[in-house]
């Protein structure tokens, strides 16, 4: 049962009486679901928010609540995200800054836009965590005031607001100008005991050594820390911070030299995607003897053409489009299109914008693979997707099916393929142009069964049996179905 109104709340066609007869019977889950409907009105809204408190706070999030709805006193979580929208009084910041819940005000403080006096009152919170949350949201002066506070947490927080000045930063890197800190998530007890107790693998024999580290990879991994700072890095011992390192755009060459170098594989792969590689440190790491950097080598925006055909042939590197390839020239895509190379012809069909001649040529491809890889292509032929078909088989239907032009009589075709080709079936299950035949094979499917469930070319007829299925996913799909008569709706709801 709990399926059918799930689904029911986010029928779009649901009529508005069987709308107020699910909010009244609403909870926790239900009502976040009904909270994201389009046709809520403001009294459904509120009477959504008294039914089940929690959605007051999606409702606020989302406008449907404003301030004269709400009482903080009543729902304080709803108070606090019309104070974080911007959409409530200043008095309520001053209310929850002396809230004896901490947690009320660690929310208060990740709110933008806090009166000068409120600001002043959580940087001086005894808790950590509302200091954190106001040193990682708050603005540049903020951050450069709390960045000498004793407790690591908030220190980190400052490295990873993004509107940390590069001095500050540099400073936490180096801890010139900075009084020693007195604690961290391990080792403070006072204020926040929660934070005592460590997380997995977390340690502090006294100098904080896990706390520093995560402290150093925020900072490493700003992109407004220093880069001359940041590259001195490139030989430190603890490979999450060659990994931070090995992500920044603005490395200079002798740090990405080291790095290209690293033993550890996850510092070189994620060195290989990095704007800031020249040609020839991409062409090292095209030939790195583990796939996975030479795969992220082929992502690289900048890799040369002459690199990266090799590589496909070699490498397999997935379905995507690669950035290389989504920005090459009209003359470079010309020669993808135009090479004697398979693998260079399929990296070009991946796009979705070329050329109609460029298009046509690769849907007529004699290679399956760059067929298929062209296949959903919009703009492609009724006359040419069959002719796909016929050519490749089995290895182009999927993408034949995904194409937004493929005619319903065509994905008839396709979904009554035996051996059915079951990809190619979720596709269907989803394609505007599906019809009732069509949808009827993708049932047969377990995969394809919710998607085709959700159709609104779905016969009623069909719709009613669904209702009754053993998947509780199809049965959801089945209620949330626009199609769904009415009758049919007002008969799953329980009597009012």
């Amino acid at each position: 049962m709990y399926a059918l109104l799930h689904g029911l709340a986010e029928n779009p066609a649901l009529p508005p009486e069987l709308l107020d007869r699910l909010i009244a019977l609403a909870d926790d889950e239900l009502a976040g679901t009904l909270a994201r409907r389009a046709d809520l009105d403001r009294g459904r809204a509120v009477a959504l928010a008294r039914r089940v408190e929690e959605a007051a706070v999606s409702l606020a999030y989302e406008g449907r609540l404003t301030a004269d709805d709400v009482d903080p006193a009543e729902w304080p979580e709803a108070a606090l995200a019309l104070l974080d929208r911007g959409a409530a009084p200043a008095a309520w910041a001053r209310a929850f800054a002396v809230d004896p819940d901490p947690e009320r005000r660690r929310r208060l403080a990740a709110c933008p836009g806090l009166p000068p006096d409120v600001t002043e009152r959580l940087a001086r919170d005894p808790v950590p965590s509302v200091v954190a949350e106001l040193a990682w949201l708050g603005p540049a002066g903020t951050a450069a005031r709390l960045v000498a506070h004793p407790h690591l947490s908030v220190r980190r927080a400052v490295a990873e607001n993004d509107a940390t000045p590069p001095a500050v930063l540099a400073s936490l890197l180096t801890g010139e100008g900075l009084p020693p800190a007195r604690h961290c998530r391990v080792c403070a007890v006072d204020g926040e005991a929660a934070e005592s107790v460590p997380l997995l693998g977390e340690r502090c024999g006294g100098d904080h050594e896990s706390a520093v580290g995560h402290l150093r990879e925020s900072v490493l991994r700003h992109p407004g820390t220093p880069p001359q700072a940041a590259a001195r890095f490139a030989d430190d011992p603890r490979p999450p911070l060659r990994w931070a390192l090995a992500r920044r755009v603005d490395l200079p060459r002798k740090a990405c030299v080291r790095l290209a170098a690293d033993p550890v594989p996850r510092v070189r792969a994620a060195l290989a995607e990095n704007p800031a590689l020249d040609d020839d440190l991409v062409r090292v790491l095209a030939g790195d003897p583990d796939p996975e950097i030479r795969r992220a080598a082929a992502r690289h925006p900048r890799v040369a053409l002459d690199v990266l055909v090799p590589l496909a042939r070699t490498t397999p590197l997935g379905t995507g489009l690669l950035p290389r390839i989504a920005t090459a020239s009209p003359d470079e895509t010309e020669e993808l299109v135009s090479s004697a190379e398979p693998a260079a012809r399929r990296l070009v069909a991946f796009r979705r914008d070329l050329p109609a001649t460029a298009r046509d040529r690769l849907a007529d491809d004699p290679d399956a693979k760059v067929a298929a890889a062209v296949a959903p292509h919009p703009g492609l032929s009724e006359a040419r997707l069959r002719a796909m078909v016929v050519r490749h088989g089995r290895q182009v239907m999927t993408g034949v099916a995904a194409n937004p032009d493929t005619p319903a009589a065509l994905l008839e075709e396709l979904a009554r393929h035996e051996p059915p080709v079951r990809r190619a079936l979720r596709e269907i299950a989803g394609h505007p142009a599906a019809t009732p035949p069509a949808l009827l094979a993708c049932l047969a499917d377990a995969r394809a069964r919710p998607l085709a469930a959700g159709h609104p070319a779905l016969p009623p007829a069909v719709l009613r049996g669904l209702l009754a299925d053993a998947d509780a996913g199809v049965r959801e799909a089945a209620a949330a179905n626009p199609s769904l008569p009415p009758a049919e709706m007002a008969r799953l709801l329980p009597e009012p």
